[in-house]
């Protein structure tokens, strides 16, 4: 999902200053070494893919790039895609997407017809999209430098709409070039990713990630970084969603006590993934290792038979299918913490 901070900083700004500051490296080794019309930038999901597929866009539309081919963020096809408004440049992104990336409402999904006003936005990319695409890329590019699509989330593109993406991805028109942005690239077809050359995205030095969190004003952000997994972008997002480093820290102790209103302001995904890590860390800690998400003194001591982690580990991954559409979330949230203070009471034991 695209956060507010990805929309303040829409592609690279005056001076090649990037929104995130680890993505230099691999924007500069992307320009050296692209070799193809169709990128694939692909990662965990909360580091900069779409930022990184952005700024790649931006540099191949730039009239006036600097040494080693990144935008300048100052000429007039700049500001032109500053604005979201440059005649070269297009996005295949879900319905779901549109207004957060601030498009109108027919420039997403490519069709005529207004959408009814009780309708869910899809969060697939379908057909349509593609086929407006295609109109696109065999008009001459506007400014003579490229024309650029981006595909954001490229895992998002229906069957059908991919198939209809293949041919302009094996014989591209003109000048005409692709980036695709993923954090989930084996959902894409096979024929997809092998017309695409991968550029990967890993995780960012901590110190980066952490001075960009402090930035952004996170108290104790080596604590939410650590509970997203080293993703920034995630640990900002969950601050953003009144997450707390503290209240982090408090969780394993507040369900080992059965409180599951520790989860009840919590988005159900949400809650059911921070669960999934806290199952996954006690686990690791039966097993002699250290944990991943949680703070060492937040966790209770697990003995190396913990038969009852395995019951809720698998309770937590049944209920992670169906998380977007509970039928009733406070009856789900306390079934599954019941669980979660009974394996980790039969750990103590």
């Amino acid at each position: 999902m695209v956060s507010e901070v990805e929309l303040q900083a829409f592609g690279i700004a005056e001076g090649g200053k990037l929104p995130l500051p680890w993505l230099a490296a691999p924007l500069a080794q992307a320009l050296a070494h692209a070799r193809s019309h169709a990128l694939l930038v692909q990662g965990p999901a909360g580091v900069g893919q779409f930022e990184l597929a952005l700024a790649l866009a931006q540099s191949w539309l730039c009239e006036a790039r600097l040494p080693g081919g990144m935008a300048c963020g100052r000429c007039a096809s700049c500001h032109l895609f500053h604005a979201r408004s440059h005649p070269d440049f297009q996005f295949l992104v879900p319905d779901a997407l549109r207004d957060a990336l601030g498009l109108a409402p027919d420039e997403a999904e490519g069709s005529a017809e207004p959408k009814a006003s009780k309708a869910k936005p899809s969060r697939e990319i379908k057909v349509d999209a593609v086929r407006k695409m295609l109109s696109f890329a065999q008009v001459t590019a506007a400014r003579g430098e490229a024309k650029v699509v981006l595909v954001y989330p490229a895992e998002a593109l229906n069957t059908v709409a991919a198939n209809a993406l293949l041919k302009t991805l094996e014989e591209p028109a003109g000048k005409l070039r692709f980036v695709l942005a993923s954090s989930a690239p084996e959902a894409l077809l096979p024929t997809i990713r092998s017309r695409c050359q991968p550029v990967p995205l890993a995780l960012p030095a901590q110190d980066l990630a952490l001075a960009w969190l402090r930035e952004r004003g996170l108290a104790a952000p080596e604590v939410l970084l650590a509970a997203a997994g080293g993703r920034p972008q995630e640990a900002l997002q969950w601050s953003e969603e009144g997450i707390a480093a503290q209240s982090w820290t408090e969780l394993p102790r507040r369900i080992a006590r059965g409180e599951a209103t520790a989860l009840s302001d919590w988005p159900v995904p949400r809650a059911i993934a921070a669960m999934q890590r806290l199952a996954h860390d006690l686990l690791r800690m039966s097993h002699g290792a250290g944990p991943s998400y949680f703070p060492l003194e937040a966790l209770p001591a697990v003995p190396r038979a913990a038969p009852g982690l395995h019951d809720w580990i698998a309770a937590l991954k049944h209920a992670a299918r169906h998380a977007e559409h509970p039928l009733n979330a406070g009856l789900l949230m306390e079934s599954l913490v019941a669980q979660g203070q009974r394996a980790m009471h039969k750990a103590r034991r």
